[in-house]
């Protein structure tokens, strides 16, 4: 049951920020990942709320394995790519970037809100972006609450 408050059907800001959401990233080993290990080894503070899969490339990341995330408890899913044009497999972020399109109206049909898997590009120097990317998505997902799929 979701907490919504009856005057205005906005969640509870209390039920809100208590609520920290399990989010699951796909981050491409040459670029992503890199920039999630600059934040890191920075020591720049973000949200611990996203497991990393590192993959070698995003364009390998197959539609299934974002759903299965979903029905096994995650209420978000973000993937980062390379840049278009730095991809070390040519154009393997571009067909990542195609999917999503298609995922997303996937996702939406079957009730889940697109803002829940969301795509975007960080490159290995990019530790601030990663920072500012992990942040967006847990309070985005953190407004939208806890997914709850019906079986």
């Amino acid at each position: 049951m979701s907490a919504t408050c009856l005057l205005n059907n906005t969640p509870d800001a209390d039920i809100v920020a208590e609520f920290e959401p399990r989010i699951i990233g796909f981050l491409c080993n040459w670029c992503s990942y890199a920039g999630a290990d600059k934040a890191g080894s920075s020591q720049t503070p973000y949200p611990p709320n996203v497991s990393i899969i590192k993959v070698m490339c995003t364009g390998r990341i197959d539609p299934q394995f974002v759903m299965k995330a979903f029905n096994e408890g995650a209420d978000g899913v973000i993937v980062l790519a390379c840049h278009p044009g730095d991809c070390h497999y040519k154009e393997g972020n571009l067909r990542a970037a195609q999917r999503h399109a298609m995922l997303i109206r996937v996702l939406e049909q079957m009730g889940i809100e697109g803002k829940r898997c969301r795509f975007d590009y960080v490159s290995a120097g990019e530790g601030e972006k990663y920072v500012q990317v992990i942040t967006e998505m847990v309070a985005t997902v953190k407004q939208l609450g806890k997914l709850s799929l019906i079986d």
